[in-house]
């Protein structure tokens, strides 16, 4: 199955978008380019686990930085920057990374047999019958809910529902229910935790076996506990806080973010995307699909399970 590609089609939207200044249209055109090289170098890393985990994220960093600072920062017009939260070029780029990250035969061989779905996912969430006595539908009127995932290893599912025991008119539906979910962010603040809270707990309501993660670049809040939450665990992929609020107020205009590319760039170079964290992911995917029944001879030989 082909990998999805959601930071693609923000560039592509991007260039279609009709306030986008005429200076960026080539800038734009370039980065179309600059991204088809940067796939093609994700898909010829070859190695141990290891060695595949570290150079793909040697490689986002390279394109991420381009991204932000080649693409974004460095031009002349200001849409690009002042527009960032709803264009996504940031933080597409790595829902579009993970799944090539994940689904790499050397990083987890044992995801092949599965035949898991990777990616952003239309999740299942709930199930409901919309129909009444006066009003009667084929099935009960089968519906369901889905939530949109950032990232999820999922398995296609289907539904069918009749009112007869042969399942004559019968309602079918189709949507994927996922495994292991994760939500990501650029800069995670107490809001956007509270909301992942929510999320996670409605994930697990629908999938009792599911796992939750919230992948986060930069930290805009006090860490507090995932104790009393749904939330597996979160990890901050940068192991770095946002620059301050009164920093990054000088970036607005392409005057200011001129002379301070240096310093803009030197801390993006200083707080890289850490193999270590993606590599913690990818742990606990491994964890999850080799967590095999418990045999009661070896249980009772160690005495828990």
């Amino acid at each position: 199955m082909p990998y999805p590609t959601p930071h693609l089609e923000k560039l592509t939207a991007t260039l279609a978008n009709d306030k986008l200044p005429v200076a960026d249209h080539p800038r734009i055109q370039a980065a179309i380019s600059t991204y088809q090289a940067w796939i093609a170098d994700l898909d010829g890393v070859d190695g141990t686990a290891e060695q595949v985990i570290a150079r793909m994220v040697d490689l986002l960093n390279s394109y991420r930085n381009y991204i932000d600072v080649d693409l974004v920062f460095d031009s002349t017009e200001d849409f690009l920057y002042r527009q960032k939260g709803q264009l996504k070029l940031d933080n597409s780029v790595i829902e579009e990374f993970l799944p090539r990250l994940v689904g790499h035969p050397k990083v987890l061989p044992e995801l092949q047999p599965i035949g898991a779905v990777l990616g952003p996912t239309p999740s299942f969430s709930a199930t409901y019958f919309n129909s009444s006595l006066d009003s009667l539908r084929p099935g009960g009127g089968l519906a369901i809910k889905t939530k949109n995932q950032d990232f999820a290893l999922a398995k296609p599912l289907f539904l069918m529902a009749s009112h007869s025991h042969d399942f004559a008119d019968a309602v079918t539906q189709q949507t994927y229910i996922s495994y292991v979910a994760a939500e990501c962010k650029t800069n995670l603040d107490k809001t956007m935790f509270q909301e992942a809270c929510a999320t996670a707990h409605d994930t697990k309501t629908a999938v009792a076996g599911a796992r939750y993660y919230l992948l986060c670049e930069w930290l805009d809040m006090s860490p507090q506990s995932t104790a009393p939450t749904d939330i597996d665990e979160i990890i901050i992929l940068r192991k770095a806080k946002r620059l301050n609020s009164n920093v990054r107020a000088h970036y607005s205009s392409a005057a200011k973010r001129r002379q301070l590319r240096g310093e803009y760039l030197g801390f993006l170079q200083a707080n890289p995307f850490r193999a270590d964290m993606f590599g913690r992911f990818v742990g606990h995917i491994r964890e999850l699909i080799r967590n095999e029944q418990p045999i009661e001879t070896s249980v009772l030989q160690t005495g828990y399970f």
